[in-house]
């Protein structure tokens, strides 16, 4: 069997994505820095977008999916009165509008976009339509109708207004949801329409800024010398959101063996935020975390060990 080539890491690390590149290249950068065997991103973000894009290595990546549930802040600069095929400043102007909304009437229309909604993503975006990526049937003048989506939005609010043509909000939002898309129906729901002209992540799950660092300080390193494991996070730190159950040191060596545990043997244990009937815990050995484990049927079952 072929050995993998680079070190074996295991950890996060919470890079501070520039303008201009792309999710996927900065994995490779940074993969490449650390001299490491696998990595890979919890969360996309366009390349015209800056901010927080975790990086997992090793084992890490068994809690993507995690952190792709989390919560997400943003902050997203609206360009009023000029829509863009893209959605965002990257694309070719498709509308125009003389349409100011007033502060009052942007503030007025965001209550519809706050809980469930639906929403049509961007034509260039990554999803996949009869097998093929719908931004490739865009570049090649086929653009795909989108159905609408499901997309969860806990928070929006209007945080600035430098002037009549700009408009600046924060959003914090779960799974799925395109700023790009919300920055458009905004914009049409006032009457007008509009384009993200920046887009900032501010926050992914129990990550935040001060966990982030700049990517051209990870790759100002010696070329002969591979990028530090110090500047990893714990694997541990992307599952810090989800509600801990201690167990004992039996209980810990049946789960790691694949056993599951009636639930009336936890029940002075189960934290108060779990769900008893599907939630998830993080099932703790003492100070270590064993993995995620499930709250079904009356059993607690491991789900992803690590």
């Amino acid at each position: 069997m072929r050995r993998k080539r680079g070190r074996v890491l295991d950890g996060w690390l919470v890079v501070d994505k520039p303008s201009g590149v792309t999710s996927t290249d900065v994995v490779n950068k940074v993969r490449r820095a650390f001299d490491a065997q696998k990595a890979g991103h919890g969360g996309t973000l366009d390349p015209l977008a800056t901010g927080l894009l975790p990086v997992a290595f090793g084992r890490a990546t068994k809690t993507v999916p995690y952190i792709m549930d989390g919560t997400k802040t943003y902050h997203f600069t609206l360009k009023i009165g000029e829509a863009r095929d893209s959605d965002d400043a990257d694309g070719a102007v498709t509308t125009t509008s003389d349409v100011r909304p007033t502060d009052d009437q942007f503030r007025a229309a965001l209550a519809a976009f706050r809980g469930h909604i639906m929403q049509v993503p961007p034509v260039y975006s990554a999803l996949k339509v009869n097998g093929e990526r719908a931004y490739d049937m865009a570049r090649d003048g086929r653009p795909p109708e989108l159905p609408p989506r499901p997309a969860r939005v806990d928070r929006i609010e209007l945080i600035a207004r430098p002037d009549a043509d700009t408009a600046v909000f924060e959003v914090e939002s779960g799974k799925g949801v395109y700023m790009r898309s919300l920055a458009r129906d905004i914009a049409l729901a006032c009457g007008t329409v509009g384009h993200v002209s920046a887009l900032r992540r501010l926050r992914v799950g129990p990550f935040a800024e001060a966990d982030a660092i700049m990517l051209d300080k990870i790759l100002a390193t010696d070329e002969n010398a591979p990028a530090s494991p110090e500047l990893l996070l714990p694997v541990a730190t992307a599952l810090a959101d989800i509600p801990a159950l201690a167990l004992t040191e039996a209980e810990a060596k049946g789960l790691s063996h694949g056993r599951a545990i009636s639930l009336l043997e936890l029940m002075d244990r189960i934290p108060d935020a779990c769900d008893p009937d599907g939630g998830v815990v993080r099932a703790m050995d003492g100070g270590h975390v064993l993995g995620l484990c499930r709250l079904e049927d009356g059993l607690l079952r491991p789900e992803r060990l690590l």
